[in-house]
């Protein structure tokens, strides 16, 4: 698995799980019980991974959906 994106972001997050379920792309968020576990309030953030097969059209799912500043690099 790669990671696609790293965000606090709980809208980008719902947005990019939106538009992968929408091309049948799997994928997994990471940490999302991290925050509860150091006590913070949603400041850490979140890893969206997708399989290898996937990641360079997944990549390319966000690039066209403008929101590919958000990428990892």
């Amino acid at each position: 698995m790669k990671e696609l994106v790293r965000t606090n972001d709980l809208v980008l997050i719902t947005l990019i799980e939106a538009l992968l379920k929408e091309q049948s792309i799997d994928y997994i968020v990471l940490d999302q019980n991290m925050s509860v576990l150091e006590g913070s309030i949603g400041i850490l953030p979140r890893r969206i991974m997708v399989v290898n097969d996937d990641f360079e059209r997944a990549r390319r799912i966000l690039i066209d959906a403008e929101i590919g500043t958000e990428l990892e690099q």
